[in-house]
């Protein structure tokens, strides 16, 4: 596959600007840059429940982290919808938790997994197999190695969706790349559980979603640049 280059420039410049900076505020740089922020750190302003008006239960933001109540909550998504974009996010997982960040989520199913692609987040001491393992393209892809911290370290996560081709980062390692548009990944959807649910990775654009899958997960300093 032929790797998408503005990617590699992205990572040297998004390297640069989040090791500076406040959590959850965007430097002078990543402001001339282009990026915006979809969590202020303080509020959920910007984020919807699935096919809902309003945030799911239970999602609280405690010192400028964001997660979901273990038992109440389900997934949330972002009131506006990204078609090419340069996504970053801090995440933290607990001992054996499992969760995910979804794009391209439209509103058809019961499940934003039925229609977005998964970026993987999970302790991988869960001993999950390598496609269901943090960083991987969920059940479709699995990350070329493992860049996970320590579980309750905070780990840097990025996806970038550039004109259907995808890169999933983990801690400033690009681990998965692959091609919506493809017949490879047509083929392996088909070899998958998605082939139940024709919308899947079929939305030209989407919300992002972060899922509660039952564990306690945490996000902070969620950024994102719309790619043209």
């Amino acid at each position: 596959m032929k790797p998408v280059v503005l990617g590699l420039g992205l990572a040297l410049l998004a390297s640069a600007a989040f090791a500076q900076g406040a959590p959850n505020t965007l430097t002078p740089a990543e402001k001339a840059g282009g990026w915006k922020l979809l969590f202020d750190g303080k509020t959920l302003n910007g984020w919807t429940g699935f096919k809902a008006d309003k945030p799911d239960a239970g999602w609280t933001v405690k010192d400028g982290v964001l997660g979901p109540t273990k038992g109440v909550s389900h997934d949330i998504i972002t009131k506006e919808n990204f078609e090419n974009f340069d996504l970053t996010f801090d995440w933290k997982i607990s001992p054996l938790g499992n969760s995910g960040v979804m794009y391209h989520v439209i509103p058809v199913g019961e499940e934003t997994y039925e229609s977005g692609p998964e970026y993987q987040i999970l302790d991988n001491a869960h001993g999950e197999q390598p496609l269901e393992q943090a960083g991987a393209a969920y059940y479709l892809f699995a990350p070329s190695k493992d860049m996970t911290k320590p579980v309750g370290e905070w780990n840097h996560g990025r996806i970038v969706v550039d004109h259907g081709k995808v890169q999933h980062w983990l801690n400033g390692v690009k681990v998965v790349e692959y091609d919506l548009n493809s017949q490879a990944f047509k083929d392996r959807v088909q070899a998958t559980k998605f082939k139940r649910w024709p919308q899947f990775a079929t939305g030209k654009s989407g919300a992002i979603a972060l899922q509660m899958h039952g564990n306690p997960v945490w996000f902070e300093n969620i950024k994102i640049k719309v790619l043209k």
